[in-house]
């Protein structure tokens, strides 16, 4: 008549399963979906036969889009205040380093305002960014 039976207890441990299921599947979906998300923003970049530099870490990129608007990395900015911006930017870095990507349609002159810009805020070295031409010569090759 006693029920000292000890099989009606609750058990108090985690099960950890479900929550090991739900991470793998994000892991997955997090894998497949990164290679897609671009950053940054879209030009129309000049093709060189010049290799391309090593890079260390990251740098600051200007932008200069089709429609002449100028970024520092996505962050949209206009020409009277991009000195500004980069001093207020390089203010306690050492490393006084950017690199410029103009969308190949655009005049030599916004792109040079933008240099005189640049250099104006007391950046050292201004990179360019460019793409490859890619040799069919060197397609045969590989």
């Amino acid at each position: 008549m006693t029920s000292g039976s000890n099989n009606n207890r609750l058990m108090s441990d985690i099960n950890v399963t479900p929550f090991v299921d739900v991470m793998l599947v994000l892991l997955i979906i997090f894998m497949v979906t990164a290679p897609m998300m671009m950053q940054g923003v879209d030009v129309s970049l000049p093709k060189t036969t010049s290799e391309s530099l090593p890079s260390k870490e990251d740098h600051i990129v200007i932008t200069i889009d089709s429609n002449n608007r100028i970024y520092i990395n996505d962050y949209h900015v206009t020409l009277d205040f991009l000195k500004e911006k980069l001093i207020k930017i390089f203010q306690g870095r050492s490393d006084r380093e950017v690199y410029l990507r103009a969308d190949k349609g655009i005049s030599y002159g916004v792109v040079v305002r933008v240099m005189s810009e640049i250099k104006g805020a007391g950046i050292e070295k201004l990179g360019m960014v460019t793409e490859p031409i890619i040799d069919a010569n060197k397609k045969k090759k590989s």
